[in-house]
């Protein structure tokens, strides 16, 4: 009888790829940014999440933000869309949920900038902050 040789262990000390397929197409997506965890400054933020009430005011009155676990906010790349789009992770189980992000986490992550911009921001200067050429005195009326 022939004896095959035994894969080799060293292969499977590998990292494997994250499992984080895109919401429309199903084809993987990769990450283009780091991951920005979620931190809840409120009772009722822990609470969405199955913490009891109780649990939920002494954690937020002893802490002043609370780390939530498995949860993230990243930003990917997907080859059919041909962009770059941010997503709300959960992580369960070692599966991935890949959701849209809701208008309201974007206030519970720390260190990204909301792409909408600034809501205190007027049109006028978000306007010419973008533009590029000398033409700046078209919009004033001598």
């Amino acid at each position: 009888m022939l004896k095959l040789p035994k894969r080799c262990e060293r292969n499977r000390k590998r990292s494997k790829r994250r499992a984080i397929y895109c919401p429309i197409h199903g084809c993987h997506i990769d990450s283009v940014s780091q991951k920005y965890q979620l931190f809840a400054d409120r009772p009722g933020q822990l609470q969405k999440r199955g913490i009891g009430r109780r649990d939920a005011q002494i954690l937020v009155a002893s802490q002043t933000a609370v780390l939530i676990e498995g949860e993230w906010l990243e930003a990917f790349w997907c080859d059919q869309c041909q962009q770059t789009k941010w997503y709300y992770i959960k992580k369960r189980n070692n599966t991935y949920e890949v959701s849209a992000v809701p208008p309201e986490l974007w206030q519970q992550v720390t260190g990204v900038v909301d792409p909408e911009g600034n809501p205190s921001v007027g049109e006028f200067t978000r306007r010419h902050s973008r533009m590029v050429s000398n033409s700046l005195c078209n919009d004033f009326e001598f």
